[in-house]
Formats: structure tokens, sequence, C-alpha cells
């Protein structure tokens, strides 16, 4: 129970971070509604999940194959660079001209999209791998206890966002919607932009 404890804690503050998925999150939930801010939040818990499994049996060593790190940090930052000019897009035009088939029209569609958003970033395992490391050396317990741990914790502060957005979306009018557009969009490029020059 302990090491269930421990990375459910570990899980809920490292999700608790501002980052590409959360902007892209409250985002979404403020057009789309609670089915696809949760859909988001479970796609990136899942990740989250399965990255510090990866880290926990040691993954993370492959991602010191500079080739491989920078095709991943390549990857990432084309994969949010596209959400981030989408979300700009969605900014400028009405919520009715918004397209049908945008990343998050569907709860599946924002499922699938977090997943691919957030597993595409390597600083994403690479933060595991050292949680996990340092875990490691406390004597925390089952690796597999900490991992459910971390996913539900993960899981735990999506859904708290996503019902939290949820309930201010009634409040928030057109203008608002745009300038959250705006906000996460430029968020969403500013951070594709740095990972391209990290890589």
């Amino acid at each position: 129970m302990h090491a269930l404890a421990i990375g459910f804690g570990l899980g809920f503050l490292v999700a608790l971070q501002l980052g590409p998925m959360s902007l892209f999150l409250i985002r979404s939930t403020l057009r789309s509604g609670l089915a696809v801010g949760l859909a988001i939040g479970g796609g990136i818990a899942l990740v989250d999940a399965l990255y510090a499994a990866l880290g926990a049996f040691g993954a993370a060593s492959l991602l010191s194959i500079d080739a491989l790190r920078t095709a991943f940090a390549l990857l990432g930052a084309a994969v949010l660079l596209a959400l981030g000019a989408r979300t700009l897009r969605d900014a400028f035009r009405s919520r009715d001209a918004a397209p049908g088939r945008a990343e998050a029209a569907s709860p599946r569609r924002a499922f699938a999209t977090a997943v691919a958003a957030t597993a595409s970033n390597p600083a994403t395992i690479a933060s595991w791998a050292a949680i996990f490391a340092a875990a490691s050396g406390t004597r925390a317990g089952s690796p597999a206890l900490q991992i459910l741990g971390v996913g539900l914790g993960s899981l735990c502060w999506v859904v708290l966002l996503a019902a939290g957005t949820a309930s201010a979306r009634r409040s928030v009018g057109a203008r608002g919607m745009r300038i959250a557009d705006a906000i996460a969009g430029t968020g969403l490029v500013a951070f594709g932009c740095a990972l391209a020059v990290v890589s």
C-alpha cells in the first residue's frame, strides 16, 4: 500500500505541472465539454503510467541514443506545433465555423490525440525515468504498485482539471473562448518550438 501511495503522489504532482497537454485539455474542455476533457485526461494518464513503467524498467537508456532522442524530440515538436496552429486558427474563427473533424471533436478523437501528443514528448519518459531511479533507492515497495499509483494520481488530477474547467465553461462566452484558444495555441506553439530547438 505504501508503494501505491507514493506512486499516486508522484503521478498527481507531476500531472499538476502546467504543460502543453494541460493547455490542450483546458482549451478542448471549454470548447467541447466534459466528456472530451475526460478523454484527453485519460490519454494523458495512460501515457504517464506507461512511461512510468518504461522508466521503472530502465527503458530511458534508449534516449541516450542521439538519433532516437532527436527523432522523438522532432516528432513531439511537430505534434505540438500542429495542435498549436489549429488552436490559434480557432481563436480567430467563430465557434460555429470551427471544423467538425477537429482533433478534439469527439471523446475518441480527443483520447487518440492526447495519447499521441503525450507519448511523442521525450521529456515525459525522461522525467519518469529520473523519478523512478530516485524512488528505487527508497525501497518504496513494488514497482507495479508504484506504476498503478502513478496512473491513478495522474488521472485524479486531470479529472479534477477537466471537471473544474467544464464547470467554468458556462460562464465563458465567445470572446473568452477565443482568448482561451489564443493562450493555449500560443503555449502549444511555444512548447513545440522549445522542443525543436533543444533537439
